[in-house]
């Protein structure tokens, strides 16, 4: 007679490789993750009268404006530039760190139809 059961030693095997992946991945998105914190993207705006920089942690580090664009009865356009820096800024830092999770993410082929 036959056995039943389909699981006779290629089942824990393959849970194990599978864990021993998804740990291997977790400490690389950690390591992406730290890596990218420590970068500093820099957008500009107005031909670059306005300059902002934000951390990987998405924070403004810095923001540096040119005297000409500095004008008390203009507030609004300085305003303006700002906003539109910052953003800009803002946007290359998502954009990096979808690169980087397309990186690690991309050879999984979705692990399965899990939709991971």
């Amino acid at each position: 007679m036959a056995k039943r059961g389909g699981f006779q030693g290629g089942m824990p095997g393959n849970m194990n490789n599978l864990m021993k992946q998804a740990q291997k991945m977790q400490k690389q998105m950690e390591e992406n993750q730290k890596a990218l914190e420590e970068q500093e993207f820099t957008a500009a705006a107005g031909g670059g009268a306005v300059e902002v920089t934000i951390s990987g942690k998405r924070e403004v580090t810095r923001v540096k404006l040119s005297e000409e664009v500095v004008d008390p009865d203009d507030i609004e356009m300085l305003e303006d530039l700002i906003t539109a820096a910052t953003n800009e800024a803002l946007r290359q830092v998502e954009e990096a760190a979808s690169a980087t999770m397309s990186k690690l993410t991309g050879g999984m082929g979705g692990l399965g139809g899990f939709g991971f």
